[in-house]
C-alpha cells in the first residue's frame, strides 16, 4: 500500500503534465467519436438505403454500450491498474474504427460501432478516476481540464463530422477515430505502474445490471414500454443479488451516502438539461435561422473553444471556493443562458452564438463540481464504481434529455411562455422548451441546496 501511495503522490510536474495531456487527448477522440457520427447519420442512411429507425442504431447502439461500459470499467478500476484497462479499451476502440472504415455493409458498420463503444467507454470511465488517484491535491484543477476537454469535443465534433462527411465520405470518420492508436505506446511510457488490488467482481450482478441499464436506455431512446418492464425485472433481480452476494457489484451502502446520492441526482438533471440544450441548438439554427450543417457548426464552435478555458476556471474555483459553490455557479449560468436563449430566439445566428457561450461555460462548471463532490465523498476503494455510476447516469441523462425534448418539439404552440421573447411561428416551441428547462434547473438547485444545506 505504501508503494501504491508513493506512486500516486510523488509524480513530478513534467510527469503530471504528460499524464494530463495523454488522458485529455484520448478523451477528445472518445467524445468526438460520438458527436461526429450524429452529423453523418443522413449520409449513412443514403449509402445503404435505410429508414430513419434503422440508421438510428448507429447512434443508439453506441450510446447503450458506451453507458454500460462506463459502469463496468469503473468497477474494474477498483481492482485492476488503470494502465491495463485503458490499453484494452484503446485496442478495442481502434479495432472498431478500422473495421468500420472497411465495412462493406450496414450490419458490419453497426458491429464496428459497438466494438468502438466497448473501448471508448473505458476512456470516459477511467479518465475521471485519474485525478483522484494520481493528483489528490490538485483534483479540482485536473477535473476542470478534463471537463473542458469534454465540452470542447462535444462542440468541435459536429464541425469535423460535417466537414469530413461533406469533403470526403462518412467512412473517413472511422479513420479519424483510429488515430487513437498513437496513445497506446505513450500509455505504457507515461502512466504510473500500479499493483492489482484485492477484490472480486460479481459476474452475475454485473450481467443483471448491464441488462437493466441496456433496457432503460432502450426505453429512453425508443419509448417501448416492454423495455421498461424488462428494466424493472432486472433491477429487482440485481437488488436481490446485492443482498445475497458477499461481494456485490455495487455495495448498497454506497447509496446511503447523502453527498453521493444527492450529487448523482443533481448531476443527472443538470446534464439532462445541458444535453437537451445541445440537442436543440442545431435544430433551432436549422428550423428558425435556416442554417446548413456547416454554418451550424461554425456558430457553435466559439462557445466550444471558450468552454476549454471555462474548465480551467471551474477547476481553480473548486479548489479555492469548494465544489458546492461551483455547483451553484453552474446553476446560475444555466438559468441565465436558458432564459437568454428563450428570449433571443428569432434573432440573427450570431446573436444566438454569443448567448450560447454562457451555456457552454456552464457545462464544465457542472461536470467539474459534481465529479469533485463524488470523488471526495467516497472512500478509496469506492471511487471506481462510484464514478462508473456517475458516468452511467450522465450518459442516460444525455439520452433522456434529447428524447424528451425531441418529443416536445414535435408539437406546435401559439402560446409564448416568455413575454419578452422575440420568437415567432416555429420558434415559439423552442422558446417554451428553454423556459421549461430553466424551471427544471431552478428546482434542481433547490433540491441540491436543501439536501446538503447542513454539510
Amino acid at each position: 500500500m505504501t508503494r501504491q501511495l508513493n506512486i500516486e503522490t510523488n509524480l513530478t510536474n513534467v510527469e503530471k503534465k504528460k499524464i494530463i495531456l495523454l488522458i485529455c487527448s484520448v478523451l477528445l477522440f472518445s467524445v468526438m467519436n460520438g458527436t461526429m457520427f450524429m452529423i453523418a447519420v443522413p449520409d449513412i442512411a443514403h449509402s445503404f438505403s435505410l429508414l430513419p429507425s434503422q440508421v438510428s442504431w448507429v447512434v443508439t447502439g453506441y450510446i447503450i454500450l458506451y453507458a454500460i461500459g462506463a459502469l463496468m470499467y469503473g468497477k474494474l478500476a477498483d481492482i485492476y491498474p488503470l494502465k491495463m484497462l485503458l490499453t484494452v479499451g484503446l485496442c478495442l476502440f481502434s479495432l472498431g474504427s478500422i473495421l468500420g472504415f472497411f465495412a462493406p455493409n450496414f450490419l458490419l458498420v453497426i458491429f464496428a460501432r459497438m466494438i468502438q463503444a466497448t473501448g471508448a467507454a473505458s476512456i470516459v470511465a477511467l479518465v475521471f478516476i485519474v485525478p483522484s488517484r494520481y493528483f489528490p491535491e490538485e483534483r479540482g484543477r485536473v477535473l476542470g481540464i478534463v471537463s473542458s476537454t469534454m465540452a470542447f469535443a462535444s462542440g468541435v465534433g459536429p464541425v469535423i463530422g460535417g466537414f469530413v462527411t461533406g469533403a470526403l465520405n462518412w467512412q473517413y470518420l472511422f479513420l479519424i477515430s483510429a488515430l487513437v492508436l498513437f496513445a497506446i505506446p505513450l500509455l505504457w511510457i507515461w502512466m504510473p505502474e500500479e499493483e492489482k488490488r484485492d477484490g472480486k467482481v460479481d459476474i452475475l450482478g454485473a450481467v443483471l445490471i448491464a441488462i437493466g441499464a441496456a433496457s432503460i436506455m432502450l426505453f429512453i431512446t425508443l419509448f417501448n414500454w416492454w423495455y421498461l418492464l424488462i428494466t424493472i425485472v432486472f433491477f429487482a433481480l440485481f437488488a436481490w443479488r446485492v443482498r445475497k452476494s458477499d461481494h456485490p457489484f455495487i455495495h448498497p451502502d454506497l447509496f446511503q451516502n447523502n453527498i453521493f446520492r444527492t450529487t448523482i441526482i443533481t448531476g443527472f438533471f443538470g446534464i439532462m438539461s445541458m444535453f437537451g440544450m445541445m440537442f436543440m441548438l442545431p435544430l433551432l439554427l436549422s428550423d428558425v435561422n435556416g442554417l446548413n450543417a456547416l454554418y451550424i457548426g461554425f456558430t457553435l464552435f466559439p462557445a466550444a473553444m471558450i468552454a476549454v478555458f471555462a474548465g480551467k476556471w471551474a477547476g481553480m474555483l473548486v479548489e479555492n471556493r469548494g465544489a458546492k459553490q461551483v455547483v451553484y455557479m453552474a446553476f446560475g449560468l444555466m438559468i441565465l443562458g436558458f432564459i437568454l436563449l428563450s428570449t433571443f430566439i428569432g434573432s440573427t445566428f450570431w446573436v444566438l452564438g454569443i448567448v450560447v457561450i454562457i451555456c457552454y461555460i456552464a457545462f464544465p462548471f457542472i461536470q467539474t463540481s459534481t465529479a469533485s463532490l463524488i470523488s471526495t465523498a467516497l472512500s478509496r476503494n469506492e471511487i471506481g464504481v462510484g464514478m462508473g455510476i456517475y458516468n452511467l447516469f450522465n450518459l442516460m441523462a444525455g439520452a433522456f434529455g434529447s428524447t424528451i425534448i425531441g418529443k416536445f418539439l414535435d408539437y406546435n404552440s401559439s402560446i409564448l411562455l416568455n413575454p419578452f421573447s422575440l420568437a415567432e411561428a416555429n420558434g415559439i416551441m423552442y422558446s417554451n422548451v428553454f423556459i421549461g428547462i430553466t424551471v427544471l434547473t431552478i428546482l434542481n438547485g433547490c433540491f441540491f441546496y436543501f439536501s446538503l444545506r447542513t454539510i
